[in-house]
């Protein structure tokens, strides 16, 4: 099966039964290695149900280099859709020298180094004293479609119904190449953060919902 974004190989990662690395290594917890051959979605969904709780990437996701950018829009959707399980992934992030870019990747499961910046475990550290799960989030109603957004400390709530975005957030959930977005859509999307650009793909930064941790107006 080819991989959900075009111009991308399947690739393989290692799991767990427990969230405890260590834990994992002890006979009958690994899991032993899965190629990622779906959606990032599927694939999460698939490995939940093989009884993973601990997913290691197999190479640090870097979104400043362009050249990289198919892998990164689609390493990110993959740990979104983990996050949203609430499988804790080891992995790593080079978002460069600005020491708040990490906010906007801050409701994905925090990886153990945000490279490029001054100290990248600090950073990983504030990283995890600022995450909790459904940070920032979207759902499907009866025709629109909810994002809840806490990545930058206030609440941000946007609510889409028009069918041109929600065909364009299809299109996205694996990341996407810029020119695959209509072009006033995603001015509007990436105006609100809610997507990210890499060089020439773009990444939907939320990750879906199927049911809420807390009360909704908690989250």
């Amino acid at each position: 099966m080819t991989s959900a974004l075009a111009g991308t190989e399947p690739f393989t990662v290692t799991a767990s039964r427990d969230y405890d690395p260590e834990v994992g290594t002890l006979p009958y917890m690994s899991l032993g290695r899965y190629e990622i051959d779906l959606s990032g979605g599927d694939a999460a969904r698939r490995l939940f149900a093989a009884g993973a709780r601990h997913v290691t990437l197999p190479r640090p996701v870097d979104v400043t280099d362009a050249a990289d950018a198919a892998w990164s829009v689609r390493a990110l959707s993959f740990v979104g859709d983990l996050s949203s399980l609430a499988i804790s992934v080891d992995w790593q992030l080079h978002t460069g020298p600005d020491p708040d870019a990490w906010r906007h990747f801050g409701h994905l499961h925090p990886p153990t180094a945000v490279l490029g910046t001054v100290d990248p475990a600090a950073t990983a550290l504030a990283w995890r004293n600022a995450y909790y799960i459904c940070k920032c989030v979207f759902r499907y109603g009866p025709g629109f479609i909810q994002v809840r957004d806490r990545r930058y400390g206030e609440l941000r709530r946007f609510t889409i119904d028009e069918p041109e975005y929600h065909e364009a957030i299809e299109a996205l959930t694996d990341g996407a190449r810029v020119d695959e977005i209509p072009r006033t859509v995603l001015d509007d999307l990436m105006a609100e953060t809610l997507v990210l650009r890499f060089g020439d793909h773009v990444w939907w930064a939320p990750y879906r919902v199927r049911r809420w941790s807390e009360a909704p107006l908690v989250i």
